[in-house]
């Protein structure tokens, strides 16, 4: 009896094994801004559902772009929403299949910074951000910054401008930011996932970024909110819309999102940088899920709705623990609707 138990228990081990090499794989790639959250969700979906395994590349959101256009993906993933030009070179590659853009979580990009003596948060403009971004604010003593933070010693040391060096959604929210609250960097360097940049060093993903600057003395630079704190490097308040300095968390990042939430286009391309409200942290962002309008493989595009509706109820409810912000219930209840557009 004993050896018919273990030979039992033998044979369901190895069908576990066969099952789960057998579990149907979709793959996706884009955003770094996201990649935790979206590694969480995975993991738990498939031990949930042992049938479906879900693959993420983190590999910048113009990576992501681009391989969801060309196919080589089953869906895409960007902290910069696609614009008309690459929605129509998508659908020419697929003969005129559409593509959606749904919203996951809400996140925050921060300027972060190693500043040698330096221990206090720093308070920074709009104008300090732009000046230094655009190579014109060089010191950290220049009174762009020092006027903003008494008491504070800031050495007069050259600043070492750290951005990205891959096409990223952080560099969207980045520069659609920057392209809101200064007119010289509108018209010189202007929006995108991958700009000229003036001045600066190259990271690749919010890793390489976070990096570089924890190694480089007196340097600044842009990351996602949760890169910022879990690798205990400091980030500093920005000066929003109101005139208050407010530090990126979970309450000023869903407050920037309050507005937009009511008058969310049915497409979920939208901007909330710069947003208005007291509370409002300037530098949010919604993140995207790219989701091709029509699966040829019926079991990926049931894998992916049944993950999508999951994404939407319990998967919200980590997403704080992670230093994102939930979305918007009207947000929440506009995109179930729109799962069924996935055919």
């Amino acid at each position: 009896m004993k050896r018919f138990v273990g030979l039992a228990v033998g044979v369901l081990a190895l069908c576990a094994i066969v099952l789960a090499d057998n579990a149907l794989l979709i793959n996706g790639a884009g955003a770094t801004f996201p990649y935790p959250i979206y590694s969480k969700w995975f993991d738990v979906y498939h031990t949930k559902n042992p049938n479906f395994q879900f693959n993420y590349q983190s590999v910048g959101s113009g990576a992501g772009i681009k391989q969801v256009t060309e196919g080589t993906v089953d869906f895409g993933a960007t902290d910069g929403p696609m614009n008309d030009d690459q929605i129509k070179a998508f659908q020419e590659k697929h003969n005129g299949i559409g593509i959606l853009h749904f919203p996951t979580v809400l996140g925050a990009a921060v300027p972060t910074y190693n500043v040698e003596g330096v221990t206090t948060p720093l308070n920074f403009t709009p104008d300090a951000l732009a000046g230094i971004f655009l190579g014109k604010v060089t010191k950290w003593n220049d009174p762009a910054i020092t006027s903003v933070n008494k008491g504070v010693n800031l050495p007069a040391a050259d600043i070492l401008v750290v951005h990205r060096s891959d096409g990223s959604g952080t560099s969207y929210i980045w520069t659609d930011y920057l392209s809101k609250v200064s007119e010289e960097w509108k018209s010189k360097v202007s929006k995108g996932t991958s700009v000229n940049w003036p001045v600066g060093l190259g990271g690749k993903g919010n890793e390489g970024v976070t990096g570089l600057v924890k190694q480089t003395p007196n340097s600044i630079g842009y990351v996602e909110l949760i890169y910022a704190v879990q690798n205990n490097i400091p980030y500093g308040t920005v000066k929003n819309s109101s005139g208050n300095f407010v530090k990126a968390d979970l309450a000023s990042v869903t407050a920037a999102a309050s507005g937009a939430a009511k008058e969310m286009p049915d497409d979920f391309r939208v901007s909330i940088t710069n947003a208005p409200g007291k509370t409002a942290y300037p530098i949010s962002s919604f993140t995207w899920l790219l989701i091709p309008q029509k699966f040829q493989d019926a079991g990926k595009r049931d894998a992916v709705k049944g993950f999508l509706k999951w994404m939407l109820s319990d998967g919200q409810d980590s997403v704080e623990t992670l230093s994102y912000a939930k979305l918007p219930k009207e947000v929440v209840e506009k995109e179930k609707k729109a799962i069924n557009n996935i055919q």
